[in-house]
């Protein structure tokens, strides 16, 4: 690996920020800050132009992101970009603006953004919003990860497999889950054995934490 390979891993672990402002004197500063401190940084002078590279079919940043979003912006502004961004897979959103009202302050944190930053605002300001923003994206990656390993966990199993682990879940002994399902008690212990090992739990509590989280 080379020094220039290790800075850009570097970077990606650290994270990336989405700049977006029509400012471009804010964009230069707020990017030299930022990658300054070893954050990767991507910058676009408008909300619509964002919305477009969204749309562009170029890999996904392997780290955790979020967006810096001026909320005072031409065509789109910093809130009619969080409305359309509601429902889409996107990092966490931080607003800034040098001249915001009350109800729009409101709106933004109804709106789901993480953080509000007044201008002019301190480079400590920043940095610990853009590290409140990230650790909420890694939050929701590591939830989104599990969700889909959970499923795969469960895809796992068989259908015989299912039914004895779920019955046993609703506190089913062996010998009931065996006159449940008309089934030897010998073959509920195996197919419970090895559901059990699939799912990787180890004990009757683990199996109750297991189940609370897939719903059963």
């Amino acid at each position: 690996m080379t020094v220039d390979d290790e800075r850009v891993a570097a970077r990606f672990a650290r994270g990336r920020v989405v700049l977006i402002d029509d400012d471009a004197e804010v964009l230069s500063a707020l990017s030299a800050r930022l990658m300054f401190e070893g954050y990767a940084v991507e910058t676009f002078a408008s909300a619509r132009h964002y919305l477009e590279a969204l749309d562009a079919p170029v890999p996904s940043f392997p780290g955790p992101s979020c967006l810096l979003c001026d909320l005072r912006m031409p065509e789109i502004d910093g809130l009619a970009l969080q409305r359309q961004l509601q429902g889409r897979d996107v990092p966490p959103m931080v607003l800034m603006s040098g001249q915001s009202l009350p109800q729009e302050v409101v709106s933004a944190f109804h709106g789901g953004a993480v953080d509000f930053l007044i201008k002019p605002f301190e480079a400590s300001e920043l940095l610990l919003a853009v590290t409140k923003a990230l650790r909420t994206n890694v939050a929701h990656r590591t939830a989104a990860q599990r969700q889909l390993d959970v499923a795969a966990l469960v895809a796992s199993l068989t259908d015989k497999e299912l039914n004895v682990i779920r019955l046993a879940v609703q506190g089913k002994t062996n010998p009931q889950i065996m006159l449940s399902l008309k089934i030897a008690l010998r073959t509920v212990k195996l197919h419970r054995q090895r559901a059990m090992e699939k799912l990787g739990l180890d004990s009757v509590a683990a199996l109750g934490r297991f189940a609370q989280e897939v719903g059963w």
